[in-house]
C-alpha cells in the first residue's frame, strides 16, 4: 500500500517546479536503502538478474538514485541524472496477479529510470518493458502476496499516469494534479492504451456501449479494498485545496497526513483508521501490518532538481532532507537486512523515532514542532543555493547537505534520549 502525487507547475507555487511526493509503505519492520547507482554499460554481460527472474541486459544505464526494499533489487520510488522520478502502487484488477516469478513493479520502476532521459521517454521505456516481460512474482518478503502496478512517471515538463495488470496497460498525461493510491483510477480518458488491452477488452465484452474502453471500471476487482478508494479520495483532496500554493513543504504535509479527522484533532490515527491514511502506521495485529518505511519529495526545474527523502519510516516523526543529483549522498551505513542493527541508517531512525510514537500526544507534538521548523531552514537554505541567478558550486551544495543530514540526526538522536 503506498500513495503517489504529482502536481506540475501550473498549479504549484509561483517559482515553484513540477513536485512528485510518494510514501512507500511496506511491511512493519522492512528496511529500506537510499542508493546511488552509477552509469553503466552491458560489456560483456548480457543478461540482468532482477529480483527474481533474469532479462535482457539494456545497452547503457543511466545514473540513478533510489529508495530499495532491502531485499529487492527493485525500487519503490527513485530518480535518475536526467530530472525523471517514479513512484509506483501496488493495483487489483479483475485479472489476478501472477505468483510465477517473473518481473516485479519495483523491477519495472528501476529499469524505466536506469533507461530514459525523460519522462515521455521513461513512459515508452515502461510499457514496453510490460509489452514485452509482464509482471509477476511474490513482492513480500515474509509472505505470499502478489499485485499488479500503477505508476507516476514525471520530469519538469510532464508527468503521466501508467496503470497495468500483467502485459495490459494503460496511460494518461497529467494536466494539472494527480494522485495514484491502490485501485485502478484511470477510466474512459486514457491517452495511450496497450494494443493487447483493447483486444482483449473486446474479446471479453469490457466495452463501453460506445466502444470505448473504461479501464478503471472495467477491470475493477470483484471485491474494491476501501482504504486505497479513501487514500485515493483523500490525497486528490489535498491537492485541490492547495491548488496555487503547493510547495515542497505542502507535499511533506501530505505525506504525514494522519485523514481528517486526526488532522483536526493534532492526533495520531487509532482504530479503524488504521491502514486507510497516507501516513500509515500498524497495528501490531497483522491486521494492518503495513507502515511507511520511507517517504520522498521531488521539486523538478529545467535546470535543476532538488529531492527530500526521510530515508527512515514514519514521516510525521522524520525529518525531510535535501539532496541533488550531482552531490554525494551522505553515508548510509551498511544495507540493512530484518536485523535491528543501528549501524545502518534506516535501523538507527527506526529506533529513534518508534519511542516517541508510542509515548504520549504532548511529546510527539513537541518533536513535531521542532522538526518542522528544522525543515523549514532547510528548505530555505536550499532555495538560497538553487534559486534564481545564485546557482551554486557543487561543493556548495554538497556542504548544505552533510549540514541539513547532521543536524536532522542531531534532532532525532536527542528525541531518542530525551526524558
Amino acid at each position: 500500500m503506498c500513495d503517489t502525487m504529482v502536481a506540475l507547475a501550473d498549479v504549484t507555487a509561483p517559482g515553484v517546479g513540477t513536485l512528485l511526493a510518494k510514501n512507500s509503505d511496506r511491511e512493519f519492520d522492512e528496511p529500506q536503502y537510499l542508493a546511488h547507482v552509477g552509469p553503466g554499460v552491458a560489456g560483456a554481460r548480457k543478461r540482468l538478474r532482477l529480483t527474481h527472474v533474469e532479462i535482457p541486459a539494456a545497452d547503457r544505464t543511466e545514473e540513478t538514485w533510489l529508495s530499495l526494499p532491502h531485499w529487492m533489487w527493485g525500487a519503490e520510488m527513485g530518480a535518475n541524472a536526467h530530472g525523471v522520478v517514479v513512484g509506483n502502487e501496488a493495483v487489483h484488477g479483475a485479472i489476478p496477479a501472477s505468483i510465477a516469478p517473473g518481473v516485479l513493479g519495483m523491477d519495472l520502476l528501476r529499469l524505466t529510470l536506469e533507461r530514459s532521459h525523460s519522462a515521455a521517454e521513461a513512459v515508452d521505456v515502461l510499457t514496453g518493458l510490460i509489452d514485452r516481460h509482464g509482471q509477476g512474482g511474490d513482492c513480500s518478503r515474509t509472505r505470499p502476496r502478489t499485485y499488479d502496478n500503477s505508476f507516476i512517471v514525471a520530469d519538469a515538463g510532464e508527468a503521466w499516469v501508467v496503470e497495468s495488470l500483467g502485459r495490459f496497460w494503460v496511460a494518461e498525461r497529467v494536466r494539472t494534479a494527480r494522485s495514484i493510491s491502490n485501485v485502478l483510477s484511470i477510466g474512459a480518458d486514457a491517452d495511450r492504451t496497450s494494443p493487447a488491452l483493447t483486444e482483449h477488452a473486446r474479446r471479453e465484452g469490457r466495452l463501453r456501449a460506445d466502444g470505448r474502453l473504461d479501464f478503471a471500471h472495467a477491470y475493477r476487482p470483484a471485491e474494491v479494498r476501501p482504504s486505497g478508494v479513501q487514500r485515493h479520495a483523500r490525497s486528490c483532496a489535498l491537492l485541490a485545496a492547495g491548488a496555487g500554493t503547493l510547495d515542497v513543504a505542502s507535499m511533506f504535509a501530505a505525506l504525514r497526513d494522519h485523514g481528517p479527522a486526526a488532522t483536526a484533532e493534532d492526533r495520531l490515527p487509532r482504530g479503524d483508521e488504521l491502514g486507510r491514511t497516507i501516513c500509515m502506521h500498524p497495528d501490531h495485529t497483522g491486521t494492518h501490518p503495513g507502515h511507511t518505511a520511507a517517504s520522498w519529495v521531488s521539486e523538478l526545474l529545467p535546470d535543476r532538481a532538488v529531492h527530500w527523502v526521510t530515508a527512515a519510516p514514519s514521516p510525521c516523526l522524520g525529518v525531510f532532507r535535501p539532496f541533488f543529483t550531482d552531490c554525494p549522498l551522505p553515508d548510509q551505513g551498511p544495507r540493512p537486512d530484518e536485523a535491528e542493527d543501528t549501524a545502518s541508517r534506516w535501523w538507527w531512525q527506526e529506533k529513534c523515532l518508534r519511542p516517541a510514537l508510542e509515548g504520549d500526544l504532548g511529546r510527539w507534538r513537541a518533536y513535531r514542532a521542532e522538526r518542522d521548523a528544522l525543515e523549514a531552514t532547510f528548505v530555505e537554505r536550499a532555495g538560497a543555493l538553487t534559486g534564481g541567478d545564485r546557482a551554486a558550486s557543487r561543493d556548495a551544495r554538497a556542504t548544505l547537505v552533510q549540514e541539513c543530514w547532521n543536524e536532522a540526526d542531531a534532532l532525532q538522536r536527542r528525541w531518542a534520549t530525551s526524558d
